[in-house]
Formats: structure tokens, sequence, C-alpha cells
């Protein structure tokens, strides 16, 4: 009579072996596209808790807050951008973190000694979990490499327009630029039409949330994918700004630096002035015989307050 065989042979091993194997190469898709959908919701659920912010700042104050605050006249938007706080710090009451708030001392500039242990602070609002950023406090510079001060991160900027207005500017066509006060009357192409803030990802360009540090410049990220001929750093007033020109460029002598971007695949998350969040498409460039492309066009209008620009209702449903 023959014993009961109590193991596995050989063959038999390796085909379990080859099933599991076979079963995790179909999970792990759906696993990564769960993880991803969650951080993407993470994300949009951030810029939620800015919109709700930028309402009841506006509530409270009768107008959305400044692109970033500069006491000196206009020169270039690059070292005139004193004392720089930018719309991230102004909201920071309204975002649960009145006492980051509190020890901040608006009189003096962002990179002044007496704020140097409050600019320190992550803020977890204005990080993306997509996005890839230091764990701790990184040195923004000035174009020649040198230190003008150590901060955190930010993942997000305020539209100040569409291409027409340029970050470094006086003034913008959108709800935010230097010393702004926009108010909800004067969004007359409607505040569901009207980006207020977006993404753009700190592995791109190399924004903060404190505001425009004068002298400080926005660097290229690691991961930013133009073409290293691209600028590598743009003025102080691109630390907390972006405009709506293109979304996850790929070709743009700025360097997409002035743009918004994201690490979510095939586009960004946007608030808009009503208090709604859309994912917007890609936008990665212009036209290669020249001109802007029919979604650029779109994207720029949504970045306008009072452009009277059409914009199909596919885009912010």
């Amino acid at each position: 009579m023959l014993g009961r065989r109590n193991a596995f042979t050989l063959v038999e091993l390796l085909v379990v072996i080859a099933i599991i194997g076979a079963l995790i190469a179909l999970l792990l898709p759906a696993i990564q596209a769960a993880r991803e959908a969650a951080r993407r919701s993470q994300c949009s659920n951030n810029l939620k808790q800015m919109g709700i912010a930028m309402q009841n700042h506006h509530a409270a104050r009768r107008f959305f807050p400044a692109g970033y605050i500069a006491k000196m006249p206009y020169a270039d938007g690059a070292t005139d951008t004193s004392p720089g706080w930018g719309w991230g710090s102004a909201l920071l009451p309204f975002i649960e973190e009145n006492t980051l708030f509190k020890s901040i001392d608006f009189n003096q500039s962002i990179e002044s000694p007496r704020n140097a242990t409050a600019i320190l602070s992550r803020v977890g609002n204005y990080l993306c979990p997509d996005d890839d950023q230091p764990d701790a406090a990184f040195n923004v510079t000035d174009d020649f490499g040198a230190t003008v001060a150590r901060t955190t991160p930010a993942g997000y900027a305020a539209s100040c327009g569409g291409d027409e207005s340029d970050l470094a500017g006086a003034t913008g066509q959108g709800v935010f630029y230097r010393n702004s006060a926009t108010r909800i009357a004067q969004i007359t192409d409607g505040t569901s039409k009207t980006i207020l803030i977006g993404e753009r990802a700190w592995s791109n360009a190399n924004g903060i949330w404190a505001g425009a540090i004068s002298r400080g410049v926005c660097k290229r990220g690691a991961a930013n994918p133009c073409p290293g001929g691209g600028a590598a750093s743009y003025p102080a007033a691109a630390l907390p700004l972006a405009h709506c020109h293109l979304n996850n460029a790929l070709f743009d002598t700025d360097g997409g630096l002035d743009d918004f971007s994201s690490r979510h695949p095939l586009g960004s998350n946007f608030v808009f002035a009503d208090g709604s969040v859309h994912f917007l498409q890609d936008v990665s460039g212009d036209k290669p015989e020249g001109g802007f492309t029919a979604e650029s066009l779109i994207l720029q209008g949504l970045g306008t307050r009072a452009g009277g620009e059409s914009i199909p209702a596919e885009w912010t449903q």
C-alpha cells in the first residue's frame, strides 16, 4: 500500500509560484491606480480647502489677498518685492495655521532674521502628495547662487492671468499679482470660469508658500521635463505666482517655471473663484509653427478675471 504524499513536487511548486506571480502582475497596476487616485483626491482636497479659505478671507476683508505685497516702487519684480508676503501667508489663519500666522512679523521682509523660524515651518495644505518635495527646508538663492533665505516648499501657485500677464509685472489680468486686492465684483468673467490657484509641482519649479523674496529666484526642479536650454530660473515674483499659458509644459523657453504643472497623469488640479475644484487637461506646448493652440487659449481665458473669453462648458464641469 502506497503512503500518503505530504509535499508538493517541484513542478507543482513552480506552477503555484508562477500563478502567484501572474496574479501580482495583474494586481499591481490596479493598486498603483488606486494609490494615484487617492493622492489626486488629497491634492483636490488641499485646493478645496484653499478655495474655502479664499472665500473666508474675502468675507472678512472684502477682497482676495495680494499675490504678494511690495512696499517698494515697482522696478522689475525681482529686486523690489520686499516685504514680499504672499497669498499663502495671508491664508494661514483660514487653514487652521493661526499660530504660524501670529509668529510672523509682517512688517519685516520674508528673509528678515526675525522671520527665519516662521518660514521654516512646513504647511501640509500647500504640499501635493504626488509631488517630490524636500523633507526639510531648502535654500532660496539669488541668480548668482548666494542664499537669500532658507524656507519650505509649496506645490501650488496663484494665477496672475494668461500669457499676457508676466509674473514679474507691475499688474496682471488675473486675480493675483503685485499688491492686488481683487474683489469678487471685479471678476466679471464669472467666478465659476476664473482660476484662483493651481498646482505647480515643486519638482518642476521650486516655489514657496511665504511669498516673493526680494532677489530670490524660482529654480528648475529636478523633474522638470522642459529641455535644458530653457530658463534655469525666474525672478522672485515666480516663487508664489504662475500664469495660465501651459499646463505640464514639455517645450517652453521659460522652462515651464511660470506655468502650472503636476505629477498627476494627464493634467493638474485647479480651484476656481467660486470654490469649485477642476482637473484640467495637459496643455504641453504651443504650435510648432508658432502661435497658441486652441487649448492654450481656453486655459488663458480661465486665467483672466475680466477678459470676456468664451469658455467651453466641458472645461468647468
